[in-house]
């Protein structure tokens, strides 16, 4: 049988080959079902949420990084008020319990999708939760990956993060999806867990299960029936890729000695802990949201500074850089969170929840520098989501009263815009590639109809981009770049040609990123970043990049 090519987004490098697996169905509804009224069918379904959220938390435990993270905000999500309540509406209205679950989570789905932005984001988990509380109430399998019996390929329209978490790469050694972008739960799941990854795929939807497919996660094809000695070379050359990340010993930099720092992202001590073993120089992004997310209060600043602390340790003399509070928008707490914005996705979240309360902001800078007496290695403190030089100063002055390095992230673009205005308050920017592209274009990550608009190799973002790495030059300040694009070998060799000085990424990703970077010179980096910057769409960057980097 003659091989044919389906086209979609590779955001995970490698291949995977083997048959085509499917998650299974989702749970049916009863035919019918006798109302049970506002208090006994409440009761019921927040029981069926509970034990919903509690699997969602628990599964987080056991998760690391990013996974962990996304795991538990949608154990938060689960058990929402807000849902509750819209449930509470419908059985008063004299609906079944299982209609009206589902009807109060399409309600809340159709909100958050025209909110846009990372609200849309949290639809496919919304979707999720009414399947496993739907299989709960009615004593239904609860939904999810089978488990295969050799090597296969996971095919879906997309995957929620509670079942992308759970997944094996000796067993799923692929992803393909009809959905997402480049920044979707599922990309960032496959690549904490290393799986190579497409998304965005046309057609994938009339691949039968069991069908051998090849699915290459750099060049975005999903391969129908691949040729035997096709499948050979790509996997073999795969596997050279793979060799190089696992003897690259650092540090980072280019052939001729370009030094750059490549950085990994955690959240939490465990996760440090694994990246310690690896040969990076740092931390590059230190997620706090995970002791905040699970909380219906906030932490105290000892509770606090003991998470932090655990990093610090284990990081040793290597540098930590420390993000504050990111929450809102997708990832709401209740005891901060503004209820009902029109437009969360661009409403009070990161740095605006310090600025809107800032005794929330001083006590968990205080706590930051409780943990950091305890450090060896420099902690630097950025803040997320600021947009004016304003807002840059006053997190600046916060941070340095407290003896710390003062970082601000540039995710808006405003702030990329004034860039060099904002380097005069602080000491380091950390761009965050994911959100700045969202804003920039105006386009939902979501969305997989304008994921071409979010490519991270999109030339007006890497214009942005550089406009920053030059203020970064201009001050002799460091810039580094700790998006999902930091992740992408390539396109870390085109961001260090446009003056980034550190990537960090998931630490599966970092040593094939580090491993590359050492084969390429520095002017060679230049070449590529000024083709790329002089294409007219992402795939032509990539490939104009490319022809310098070979």
């Amino acid at each position: 049988m003659s091989s044919s090519t389906l086209q979609g987004n590779g955001v995970v490098p490698g291949i995977g080959v083997g048959p085509v697996i499917r998650p299974r169905p989702r749970p049916h509804l009863p035919e019918a079902e006798d109302a049970l009224g506002p208090a006994a069918g409440g009761e019921r379904f927040s029981a069926a949420a509970a034990v919903v959220a509690d699997r969602l938390a628990d599964r987080a435990g056991r998760a690391r990084g990013a996974t962990s993270e996304v795991l538990m905000a949608t154990s938060v999500l689960a058990r929402d008020r807000g849902l509750a309540a819209l449930v509470g509406a419908r059985l008063t209205d004299g609906h079944g319990l299982c209609a009206a679950t589902v009807g109060a989570i399409d309600e809340l789905s159709a909100m958050f999708a025209d909110a846009g932005g990372l609200m849309a984001e949290r639809v496919a988990d919304l979707r999720d939760i009414r399947d496993r509380v739907i299989a709960e109430l009615t004593g239904q399998p609860e939904p999810g990956i089978p488990t295969p019996e050799q090597p296969s390929v996971l095919c879906a329209d997309d995957l929620a993060p509670a079942d992308a978490a759970g997944l094996d790469p000796d067993t799923v050694v692929a992803i393909a999806t009809s959905l997402g972008g480049a920044t979707s739960h599922t990309t960032i799941i496959a690549r904490q867990l290393g799986i190579p990854c497409v998304v965005g795929t046309t057609g994938l939807e009339d691949v039968a299960e069991g069908r051998s497919v090849l699915v290459d996660g750099s060049t975005g094809e999903v391969i129908l029936d691949p040729r035997p000695e096709m499948a050979r070379e790509r996997t073999a050359a795969a596997a050279v890729l793979r060799e190089a990340a696992a003897s690259w010993t650092g540090p980072g930099a280019t052939s001729d000695g370009h030094v750059i720092d490549i950085m990994v992202n955690v959240q939490d001590g465990a996760g440090a802990r694994r990246a310690a073993d690896e040969p990076v120089q740092g931390v590059g992004l230190f997620r706090t949201e995970l002791c905040f997310l699970d909380r219906d209060v906030e932490p105290t600043v000892k509770e606090q500074a003991d998470i932090y602390r655990e990093v610090f340790v284990a990081m040793g003399d290597r540098r930590v850089v420390i993000r504050t509070l990111d929450a809102g928008s997708d990832k709401p707490l209740s005891f901060a969170t503004i209820k009902d914005e029109p437009n969360p996705a661009l409403g009070v979240r990161g740095m605006r929840l310090g600025l809107r309360d800032e005794g929330l902001m001083d006590r968990q800078l205080d706590a930051i520098a409780l943990a950091s007496k305890d450090a060896v290695g420099p902690v630097w403190v950025m803040a997320p989501m600021v947009a004016t030089e304003g807002e840059a100063a006053w997190f600046a002055a916060k941070v340095r009263e407290r003896g710390l390095v003062p970082g601000v992230m540039i995710e808006i673009p405003s702030a990329a815009l004034l860039a060099d205005r904002i380097m005069r308050h602080v000491d380091f920017v950390s761009i965050g590639t994911n959100d700045l592209s969202q804003y920039a274009f105006a386009a939902d990550r979501m969305a997989s109809s304008l994921s071409r608009l979010t490519d991270p190799w999109q030339p007006a973002l890497l214009a942005l981009v550089e406009r920053v790495a030059r203020a970064g030059l201009d001050a002799d300040k460091p810039v580094g770049v700790c998006g999902e694009a930091a992740a992408d070998p390539q396109l870390g060799c085109v961001l260090v040609g446009l003056g980034v000085t550190s990537l960090s990424s998931a630490a599966t990703a970092a040593p094939l990123v580090g491993a590359t970077l050492g084969t390429v010179s520095l002017e060679q980096c230049r070449s590529a970043a000024a083709a790329a910057l002089a294409a007219a769409d992402p795939a032509a960057a990539r490939e104009a990049a490319a022809a310098h980097l070979t």
